[in-house]
């Protein structure tokens, strides 16, 4: 009975939760009461898993606050966390009953103050310069005019008309516009794309791929040009194939993307002017360059004039080179009749010489032993054919069994194509020969031509004659009763009878005399 009426024990008449009511509870306490909220640390362990969700804790002094970013909202942080850099994170509270954890759902980070921006910077800039991403040697030349400019820059604001404004008052060129965000989340991935994209094109196709490329953004906070500092624009300007020219800010203001572009232009406006040059200028420059080359080459024409003539005063006259060829010609014309002359008597005598051994007698007797030998080998001839006959018919006879026809035809019709192809190149051989032998003949002829009395009479030379002989001295033309001369084109006789006029009879070639 004392069971009945005794109190229980204390707390036995609190209520009992599972562990996973306690979770929720939790949960929707911590969602209730902070719900969204701004928290700033220091960023410590960051680790992104392989499903793209990111994982990283905020922690000053004393606590650490565990952070999540999921996969679908890091495209969406305008700036991502990294080891170190203090920033602030906005986000709601929630807790994971499966470890008994709490953190915070962060979509939006920024850093804390300038010089935590600075820091970060600073250290993005070291690591890309280990990487040769500054190196000047890396750096591609500007093309002096191009054709087609590539600006990158928002469609919306003043850098786009300067651009354009400069560009049309120094040299109009085609400019193709990628419009893009120039600051906020969306800025450092769209530029990376634009700068992608113009290298993608095709040089001369419909969209034609520009030969200069201009990245280009008004002044800011650091916090406003904070997207060309990423390193995603950063590494996009160093793969790019077309030269760049970033003019990002003003003079005074530095960003990643012009340690990397291949020139730095202070202001979107000096980026035109830097991309082109002054027509006008460029004209007078030509001008000038077109005179210039005008005057050297007539002077040049000038001295060469002046060298030729100072030159040809020293060579000798025509006449002088010909003398010396022309008189060992006549030399050798007079000198052509006697050798000609000397030449017919050696071959005379040699004629003479080799007939005097061909008499009548001698070749009868050789006559007549060749044909006492042949009477001999006539009677022994055919006894001995007989036998060669016989012999062979008997060899034949073995034989006759293994002979066919076909060997014979094949061997006879391969001799027929080799004799073909003799006769062939034989014919064409003596052809070849012919036509050499005439080709000599003709050149021997015209040199005949050449150096006959004829060519000689062609000059206005004259052969005489007295009664039938040549004269070669005055005493032998006043001893003759009439002299016939000889000119190029026929003869005439002046003597006792008269002169006869000039008849163009065949000439007949000198026996041995003189021209006149």
């Amino acid at each position: 009975m004392s069971d009945l009426i005794d109190d229980p024990r204390p707390g036995q008449n609190m209520p009992e939760y599972t562990v996973s009511e306690v979770s929720g509870a939790v949960k929707k306490t911590l969602e209730d009461q902070f719900g969204r909220i701004r928290v700033r640390g220091e960023v410590g362990r960051v680790f992104t898993a392989r499903s793209g969700h990111l994982y990283y804790d905020v922690k000053d002094d004393r606590s650490v606050l565990a952070c999540t970013t999921w996969k679908g909202q890091v495209s969406q942080l305008s700036v991502i966390p990294e080891e170190g850099l203090e920033v602030v994170v906005t986000g709601r509270m929630t807790a994971f009953g499966g470890q008994s954890k709490y953190n915070l759902n962060v979509d939006e980070v920024t850093v804390a103050g300038e010089g935590a921006l600075m820091a970060m910077l600073e250290k993005r800039k070291k690591a890309l310069a280990a990487e040769g991403l500054f190196d000047p040697a890396r750096k591609k030349e500007l093309p002096y005019l191009p054709d087609i400019i590539g600006v990158i820059t928002s469609p919306s604001g003043a850098v786009i008309r300067d651009i354009l404004h400069r560009l049309r008052d120094r040299f109009p060129r085609k400019v193709l516009v990628w419009p893009v965000a120039v600051q906020g989340a969306a800025c450092a991935p769209e530029v990376a794309r634009a700068i992608a994209g113009f290298n993608a094109l095709t040089p001369g196709g419909a969209l034609p791929r520009p030969d200069l490329l201009i990245v280009a953004r008004g002044g800011g906070s650091i916090e406003d040009l904070w997207g060309f500092n990423e390193e995603i624009v950063a590494r996009a300007a160093a793969a790019s194939e077309i030269p760049l020219i970033s003019a990002v800010g003003h003079e005074t203001d530095t960003t990643l993307i012009d340690y990397v572009s291949d020139q730095r232009a202070p202001t979107p406006t000096a980026a035109a002017e830097i991309a082109v040059p002054v027509r006008l200028e460029l004209l007078g420059w030509v001008g000038d360059q077109q005179a210039r080359m005008t005057r050297a080459v007539s002077q040049r024409m000038q001295t060469r004039d002046q060298r030729l003539r100072d030159l040809a005063r020293a060579l000798p006259r025509p006449e002088t080179l010909l003398s010396g060829p022309t008189q060992r010609l006549d030399l050798m014309v007079d000198r052509l009749p006697r050798a000609l002359t000397r030449s017919v008597d050696l071959r005379r005598g040699r004629l003479i010489e080799a007939s005097a051994s061909l008499r009548p007698s001698l070749l009868s007797r050789a006559l007549a032993e060749q044909r006492r030998r042949f009477d001999q080998s006539a009677t022994r001839l055919a006894p001995g054919l007989a036998r060669v006959v016989e012999t062979k018919r008997e060899a034949l006879a073995r034989r006759a069994d293994r002979l066919t026809l076909k060997p014979i035809e094949r061997d006879l019709a391969v001799k027929r194509d080799r004799l073909d192809a003799l006769t062939r190149r034989l014919s064409s051989a003596g052809q070849a020969q012919v036509k050499d032998w005439r080709s000599r003949l003709t050149a021997l002829d015209r040199l005949r031509e050449t150096l006959g009395y004829k060519e000689t009479l062609k000059r206005g030379y004259a052969v005489v004659r007295g009664d039938g002989a040549v004269v070669t001295t005055q005493k032998a033309a006043q001893a003759a009763t009439a002299l016939e001369i000889e000119f190029a084109d026929g003869r005439m006789t002046v003597g006792a009878a008269g002169a006869k006029p000039a008849t163009k009879s065949r000439p007949k070639p000198p026996e041995q005399g003189s021209l006149f």
